[in-house]
């Protein structure tokens, strides 16, 4: 069965964007050095990302506008909008959860949740996430868009891993 993996950064105070969706904030202390040595490393072992329609658009319209920035994965929106997808970008409209569930029992290597939050919490709520691997960035924004929220029942994880770099530290976690 393959991993679940929520790959995401949130700032030290637990907010994964501002309250307008931006995520200017995302670097180290240093703005010169190489940030990506998780991501580079975490990537090699995926073939599928996971994402709703705001990050989707986010993605084409500010971070990268010029090319999309997963041709290698294939790269599943979840939306409301009817869209016809192209080449390895599909548009869902249906149960997030049911999705995963189905997607971990398909041959493949790791599926990545890249977000936003409306596409997290359900997987969160649902346990269906395996691994949370979560750079904390050295900023505090004070409010935003938070990675948790709400949980009606307790979540046990287990510590994997951590290192730091740049000021970022990287938490990997497991399901107990």
């Amino acid at each position: 069965m393959r991993n679940v993996t929520l790959f995401i950064a949130m700032s030290l105070d637990g907010y994964i964007a501002k309250k307008d969706g931006s995520v200017d904030w995302l670097q180290g202390q240093e703005t010169e050095q190489d940030d990506m040595v998780s991501y580079q490393e975490f990537i090699q072992d995926v073939d599928t990302v996971i994402m709703g329609w705001n990050t989707y658009h986010q993605i084409i319209t500010e971070l990268s506008p010029e090319r999309w920035l997963y041709e290698h994965l294939e790269s599943y929106i979840f939306t409301h909008r009817k869209l016809i997808g192209k080449e390895n970008i599909h548009f869902i409209q249906g149960d997030i959860c049911e999705s995963i569930l189905h997607m971990k029992r398909q041959e493949g290597k790791d599926i990545w949740i890249c977000g936003g939050a409306d596409i997290i919490q359900p997987l969160i709520e649902q346990n269906i996430i395996d691994t949370y691997h979560i750079s904390v960035i050295p900023i505090i924004l004070g409010s935003g868009i938070p990675l948790f929220q709400g949980r009606k029942t307790i979540l046990k994880l287990k510590l994997a891993a951590s290192k730091s770099y740049n000021g970022i530290t990287d938490l990997i976690y497991k399901r107990r």
